[in-house]
């Protein structure tokens, strides 16, 4: 039998998941602005005699180095957007409580949106009542 305090628990992670989801989708639509890096990198390295750069570090080179940023920006992002959503999909159903928990830490970067999501998800998260809702959704697991 639940109580209460389970049952808020429960509408709270349905509802912090469901801002997982919107949130990771932000995070991934964001992420493609470094795919101009990319392209303009690649631009650079076709055509190096149309950009002037200053130092020792070939135009070339910078196409390349600029190329290699954006592709690792990109990549990077995704993979924290592919993570916040399935965050929020082991919330939903209660599973994998240390990696959604991790997540959050990782939100709280990505201010302000983030960071309130983060929060918020820590709080659920710690409270001794969540933890139970886990931990009965695995041993029911366990006893099948």
């Amino acid at each position: 039998m639940m109580n209460t305090n389970n049952n808020d628990d429960v509408n709270y992670l349905k509802l912090l998941s469901i801002f997982h989801y919107i949130t990771g989708g932000i995070i991934a639509f964001i992420s493609l602005i470094f795919l101009f890096h990319i392209w303009a990198g690649i631009n650079i390295v076709r055509s190096p005699e149309s950009v002037t750069i200053s130092g020792d570090l070939s135009p070339k080179a910078f196409g390349y180095l600029f190329a290699a940023f954006g592709i690792f920006c990109f990549l990077l992002g995704e993979a924290i957007a592919a993570g916040v959503i399935a965050s929020g999909l082991f919330m939903r159903k209660r599973k994998r409580y240390w990696f959604s928990f991790v997540i959050a830490c990782v939100l709280c970067l990505f201010a302000p949106i983030g960071t309130i999501l983060g929060i918020f998800t820590i709080i659920v998260l710690s409270r001794n009542s969540t933890k139970e809702l886990y931990l009965q959704r695995s041993n029911k697991f366990k006893k099948l």
